[in-house]
């Protein structure tokens, strides 16, 4: 519908006010007329991001003669050190101590042997005696054995050295590196200067197992 003036003549000629559905109609039409000028909402996120796809998204063929390559990983292993034997606290730990301070496996066979050993030096159930499990003179104020060290670590660095270092341990530092046969690293035991008596041939050689023993607090 048309609407041609505000005001309409009625049948005497005279002007008369519009009805108010009139009235209601123009103002519906001012507010459709403002909401269809209002701009769009922004486009999502989501919405920027497919667009962007749509338009930038590139494709590969692979054709089916190539052969897929293969895939070789890196390996990684874990080595123990000092804090592993300190939180262990045992003979066993102690024995792979000077292990690994003297840079030797950490073998089943070494440690058997060490742990043999030490038993033969300070018994089982007291291993850890004045912190010297092997009875070293080297570093411990002790020449013959009778020395002590203020903690477990620095025994077993001392041993390691006296292993190393001293000529007269030569054999049993090589069967330790080689890490050789247990009866082998023993008789270079036996046959060293560590023991005035070298424990009679091994004849004072025991080799039952020997019992996993923890050390007392503070000892290490």
């Amino acid at each position: 519908m048309t609407f041609l003036s505000f005001f309409q003549l009625s049948s005497s000629g005279q002007q008369r006010k519009p009805p108010l559905a009139a009235g209601a109609v123009m103002g519906a039409l001012s507010l459709v007329a403002i909401f269809s000028l209002a701009p769009p909402p922004p486009a999502t996120e989501a919405q920027l991001t497919q667009a962007y796809l749509d338009t930038n998204a590139q494709a590969l063929t692979v054709p089916d003669s190539v052969a897929p390559a293969a895939v070789v990983r890196d390996t990684y292993a874990a080595t123990p050190g000092i804090n592993t034997f300190v939180t262990g606290g045992t003979n066993y730990d102690w024995a792979k101590l000077v292990l690994l301070s003297a840079g030797w496996p950490l073998s089943d066979a070494n440690v058997t042997v060490f742990v043999r050993w030490m038993r033969q030096e300070n018994g089982p159930d007291d291993w850890w005696n004045r912190n010297n499990p092997l009875n070293n003179g080297w570093g411990s104020g002790g020449g013959g054995g009778t020395g002590s060290y203020d903690n477990l670590v620095i025994a077993a660095q001392n041993a390691a050295e006296a292993l190393v270092n001293n000529a007269g341990y030569s054999s049993i530092a090589a069967a330790f590196a080689a890490s050789g046969p247990t009866e082998v690293t023993e008789q270079a035991i036996w046959a060293s200067p560590w023991a005035s008596g070298h424990y009679a041939n091994g004849g004072h050689w025991s080799y039952t197992e020997v019992p996993v023993v923890k050390s007392p607090d503070g000892t290490w």
